[in-house]
């Protein structure tokens, strides 16, 4: 067993669960398997979490925030010239984190818990779209729902099967088309 240091098995444990959940599935998704990717007792596990859906819980939440962190749904300059603009490199980087939220998306269609969990998670993705939304002038609640769903797909389909130029391009695209929507200047930039 490898040598975690003081005051991080948690952060390790978190990150375990990830990694786990992204190569086995949720099914590997265990405290033996999690303590072992962590390099802690599976009483770790127990010790910081309680219980498997409060270690799940936790896990999405710090997958979470690190993504609205480096996804940058909401942008400094006006016309959504860098929405979004760090969806290609969040994916490259955590293609693991990504996939462990797919896993529970389908996981959520099982367990009615799950689903609870993940309708949470998306509320705060949905917000973060919608307030950038409303900062260029458009207060539309379905245009917000189909941006936030065309991001969530573009992340799902990068994570599959990679292609990181055609999300970038898509990206792109997707700012043109809400520039065009908003009425923003046609020079506005990309």
């Amino acid at each position: 067993m490898r040598s975690v240091p003081y005051g991080t098995a948690k952060e390790a444990l978190l990150q375990a669960a990830v990694t786990v959940a992204a190569t086995r599935g949720l099914r590997g998704l265990t405290y033996r398997s999690v303590a072992a990717e962590a390099g802690v007792t599976h009483g770790s596990v127990r010790y910081h979490f309680g219980s498997w859906d409060v270690l799940v819980e936790e896990a999405l939440q710090h997958c979470v925030t690190r993504s609205l962190a480096e996804i940058h749904l909401g942008s400094p300059d006006p016309g959504f010239g860098s929405l979004a603009s760090g969806i290609v490199e969040m994916v490259t980087l955590h293609p693991e984190a990504q996939a462990f939220q797919f896993e529970l998306y389908l996981e959520g269609r099982r367990r009615p818990g799950i689903a609870a969990v993940m309708e949470r998670v998306n509320a705060r993705y949905r917000a973060a779209v919608s307030q950038e939304l409303l900062r260029n002038g458009l207060d539309d609640p379905d245009l917000a729902e189909l941006v936030f769903l065309t991001l969530d797909a573009l992340v799902l389909h990068q994570t599959a099967f990679g292609g990181a130029e055609r999300t970038g391009r898509a990206v792109t695209a997707l700012r043109r088309l809400l520039r065009r929507y908003a009425g923003c200047p046609a020079g506005s930039p990309a």
